[in-house]
């Protein structure tokens, strides 16, 4: 029971061609299973819109065990953006005031780029804030990444992040804090996830205001906390959404920027994700480009196909199968408020009885 091309958005026949299930819309309404409606808020700029659409989609239709899933994409106004990418929202994505009108059983909301270390000053946030009081009312979970999270948890909680005297960039290992939690279900007590970010809560910090903090590391902070009914929000710090080579590219960005004079040193290695011979290649490819500014030469290519192939992706089951959690709860969750199947003794707030984990 796969994702639904119910739009024309190009990411449906992109991971069809990648071999993921995409289901034809005139095929999947034929069918008597039960469906579930998933808003995607994509807030990425404009170089990252299209990736970050296609992790998200593609980790929702790898859950592909309980539902039909139909995935809505939609921007908000305030964010900084090219007449292409506008073209492009305007032509494939969904209009939130629509969506409100059809409902959802659950929301996604990415992270976003800033320009202001306050970010109740951000152009975007009175329309996010919008729709985080309409989700609050009207969908069964909300998943946050990144700026999202931290955006929610000072709204919601008061919680303020801080800086971090260095981005946290790399790939670290981190361990289950509350084993045996629903959203947890099947998940090693050990996994891997990518983090690159520049700001940070700590787990005390969420604790204090009462959250529960779920995947943590050591060196890496904590990854996953969910609010105080264990279910409702849903918060990473990391992105377990990235592909294979996403830090690869970001690495290329940030010594693309080095090499225009934008930056005044060549950007640190991703933590933990570069192996020795990786290293290795890049270094000698920064030897190539010294001594061809040198000497007057064009500047050689960078290796990124060589690298790529060098790369190891030790976070992507882990991160299908949480997001199979989430999503699997998120169906027995609307099942149980379709047929009002709530028994004796059910707390209306908590049906899943997901507070007592």
């Amino acid at each position: 029971m796969p994702l639904v091309e119910h739009l024309e958005l190009p990411t449906f026949s992109r991971l069809r061609e990648q071999g993921h299930e995409v289901m034809p819309l005139e095929r999947a309404i034929h069918q008597d299973i039960r469906e579930l409606h998933i808003g995607f808020l994509n807030m990425m700029p404009d170089a990252a819109l299209g990736a970050t659409e296609r992790q998200f989609i593609r980790l929702v239709g790898s859950c592909n065990r309980i539902a039909q899933f139909y995935v809505y994409p939609f921007s908000l106004p305030g964010l900084q953006r090219s007449e292409e990418t506008l073209a492009y929202i305007e032509k494939y994505y969904c209009d939130f005031e629509d969506l409100k009108a059809k409902g959802l059983d659950a929301l996604i909301i990415t992270g976003a780029n800033v320009a202001s270390p306050l970010l109740d000053q951000e152009p975007f946030w009175q329309p996010l804030m919008e729709v985080v009081r309409w989700a609050d009312q009207n969908v069964a979970s909300t998943l946050c990444s990144c700026l999202a999270t931290h955006a929610l948890l000072k709204q919601l909680y008061g919680i303020d992040r801080q800086p971090l005297q260095q981005k946290r960039w790399g790939v670290y290992d981190h361990r289950i804090c509350v084993p045996g939690h629903p959203l947890l279900r099947g998940v090693n007590t050990r996994f891997n996830v990518p983090h690159s970010r520049h700001n940070d809560i700590s787990r005390q910090q969420l604790e204090d205001a009462g959250l529960t903090v779920l995947v943590e590391s050591g060196d890496g902070g904590v990854h996953m906390a969910v609010s105080p009914d264990q279910f409702r929000i849903i918060f990473f710090q990391g992105h377990p959404e990235y592909d294979l080579s996403s830090l690869l590219k970001e690495y290329k960005r940030e010594l693309v920027r080095f090499l225009a004079g934008e930056l005044d040193e060549a950007p640190p290695f991703p933590e933990n994700y570069f192996s020795g011979q990786v290293c290795g290649l890049v270094r000698h490819y920064l030897a190539q480009v010294s001594q061809a500014g040198d000497d007057g030469w064009e500047l050689p290519v960078f290796p990124e196909p060589e690298i790529k192939v060098l790369l190891d992706n030790t976070w992507g089951d882990t991160a299908k199968a949480l997001v199979a959690n989430w999503l699997g709860l998120v169906y027995q969750l609307t099942n149980l408020e379709r047929t009002k199947q709530f028994m004796d003794g059910v707390d209306p707030n908590d049906p899943l009885g997901l507070k007592s984990t």
